[in-house]
């Protein structure tokens, strides 16, 4: 028998395609649903980091030094929950666009210390404005309540899936202020 007649063969024994209309795999899934939201978003931010002359991820960087003020390479690492080669990578891109400045430690040259410019004082003040237009865009369609219930939501999910992986009870400050918040309102889930 040839190989034409053992494919016609075998396409006989199969059942016939239904005629009910094909679905991607995990289309009914929570998660699945998670990252095309945030994919969306990031893509979102990406544009318009991109006038601004920065890539996606340096805006944390960007942001967590405004916070801060100034802060060492391991601890700006440590904050980011990236390894600190990753950050010096990160530091390093944003020193040659005048954002960023380092400085070894007096006393001790292998701790450097890293803090905005005037000109990465100005970009924060940029992000901030994007994340928060990004943000309505993403929340546009939702009422101030539903708004609450979906950030609790996912700070339940995010701590089930840190307790599934042992990183569990780093929840910062913020979120357990934005949790009191939400429960003081009487914000059920």
């Amino acid at each position: 028998m040839g190989d034409n007649q053992k494919r016609d063969r075998h396409d006989e024994d199969r059942p016939p395609l239904s005629s009910k209309k094909m679905r991607p795999p995990g289309v009914r899934s929570v998660g699945r649903a998670l990252v095309q939201a945030a994919r969306l978003h990031r893509a979102r931010t990406g544009d318009r980091l991109a006038k601004l002359g920065l890539f996606a991820g340096q805006e944390q960087v960007v942001q967590a030094l405004a916070a801060a003020g100034t802060m060492t390479m391991g601890d700006l690492a440590a904050l980011l929950r990236v390894r600190p080669p990753t950050a010096s990578k990160t530091v390093t891109r944003l020193a040659a666009l005048g954002i960023v400045e380092r400085r070894a430690e007096s006393g001790d040259g292998r701790v450097v210390r890293v803090q905005l410019t005037e000109s990465g004082l100005a970009k924060a003040a940029a992000i901030e404005r994007i994340q928060e237009e990004v943000e309505a865009e993403l929340l546009d369609h939702l009422d101030k309540t539903d708004r609450r219930r979906l950030r609790k939501l996912l700070r339940k999910a995010a701590r089930g899936l840190a307790e599934a992986a042992g990183a569990a009870g780093q929840t910062t400050e913020a979120d357990a202020e934005i949790e009191a918040e939400d429960d003081s309102e009487g914000l059920a889930t």
